[in-house]
């Protein structure tokens, strides 16, 4: 029974309440037609009989016994079958019932669905119920208080990560400015230069964290326009930039931001080749998978137990669950290319390579294939 579902184990209850309930009822009616024969068969005799004809108990017996064991049997038999009739029926009424019963939360739970593959994002669906205030109205209803209160939290935790990189952009673009004027100024000190040097450097470190968060917070919004996209072109495109061999780069087409999947590439190399063993190994291949388009990049890095993948697709961490510092990164790369796949409605995969390194694995919804917020 508890592999059954909700609809099939009301349906048997149905059936079986049914079932016991006729039952019940044919034993009933048995027992009151066979003491009732007796009776009718009786009150013929004593009518048909004479005064002078003495009445004839043990042949009125006889003929009772015969009528009531042939009347039983008869209802008894004909009885069973109306009732196994009417019982197959009554399961077919039962799995009706129970399927309208269980509509509404059909409803919620494809609600719940839509809602889950976008991750956080478009958290705007409501579920609006109609009819009376039971026990599924106050379920949709608090489904629908949980919803509101995620969709203001991930919206607040957008807004901040974007305000905040929007207003650091401003005095950075002014330190550079006046770093450059500094350095490029007649007169200046070999110690000023080498200064002026390093803070563009940091300068810049900065403004590639503050360009990793806006992408970061422009992916979880959600993709609204979607365009058709060849992961092999852009694959090819960023593999020429940086030095890297792209082999078996099949087609790959599906829908979505081109400037976000490019950078969702860009990422994926990037990572590869930054944490890649000196003469170590960088692939990238595209291809098709039934309908997905699917985008593989591998190096020959460090060992990565199992247990630590999880982590490195976490903001500001790294191999061994450290935070970022030093001159190797932030730690934004996968952690933007897991969002961007998901706001496109694909998934991203990673399994330590053999003798060092990662195989991360981007799947991505084909051009046929509507992605989840679409679907909503």
């Amino acid at each position: 029974m508890k592999k059954l579902t909700i609809r099939a184990r009301l349906t048997l209850v149905y059936a079986a309440f049914f079932l016991v309930g006729g039952v019940v009822l044919l034993g009933v009616t048995t027992l009151l037609v066979s003491q009732q024969v007796p009776s009718a068969i009786s009150g013929k005799h004593i009518l048909s009989s004479t005064p002078s004809e003495p009445p004839m108990d043990e042949g009125r017996q006889m003929l009772s016994e015969r009528i009531r064991t042939a009347t039983t049997t008869s209802l008894i038999s004909q009885g069973a079958m109306g009732l196994l009739l009417v019982g197959a029926a009554s399961v077919g009424f039962g799995w009706l019932v129970a399927g309208h019963a269980l509509q509404p939360l059909h409803r919620v739970t494809e609600t719940a669905r839509r809602l889950a593959g976008g991750a956080g994002r478009g958290l705007h669906e409501r579920i609006v119920m109609n009819g009376p205030q039971d026990e599924v109205r106050d379920l949709a209803d608090a489904f629908n208080l949980m919803v509101e209160q995620l969709d203001a939290a991930f919206d607040g935790q957008r807004r901040l990560v974007a305000n905040a990189s929007h207003e650091l952009r401003t005095p950075l673009a002014m330190n550079r400015m006046l770093v450059e004027l500094a350095v490029s100024r007649q007169g200046a000190s070999e110690d000023c230069i080498q200064l002026g040097t390093s803070l563009q450097t940091v300068n810049e470190r900065h403004e590639r964290l503050i360009d990793g968060l806006l992408t970061l917070a422009d992916s979880e919004h959600g993709i609204t326009e979607r365009t058709p996209v060849d992961l092999a072109d852009i694959a090819g495109h960023v593999c020429d930039q940086r030095g890297v061999p792209c082999d078996g780069a099949a087609a790959a087409i599906t829908r979505g931001d081109p400037i976000l999947l490019e950078r969702l590439v860009q990422n994926l190399i990037e990572n590869a080749v930054e944490h890649n063993v000196p003469s170590g190994l960088v692939c990238v291949s595209t291809k098709t998978v039934g309908e997905d388009a699917v985008l593989t990049v591998a190096n020959s890095g460090p060992i990565v137990p199992h247990y630590e993948i999880e982590s490195l697709f976490q903001p500001f961490r790294r191999l061994n669950r450290e935070r970022t510092g030093g001159g190797r990164g932030f730690g934004l790369g996968l952690s933007i290319v897991r969002s961007i796949a998901r706001g496109h409605g694909g998934s991203v995969t990673a399994v330590p390579r053999h003798g060092g390194g990662l195989v991360v694995t981007v799947r991505l919804p084909g051009p046929g294939t509507a992605s989840p917020r679409e679907a909503v």
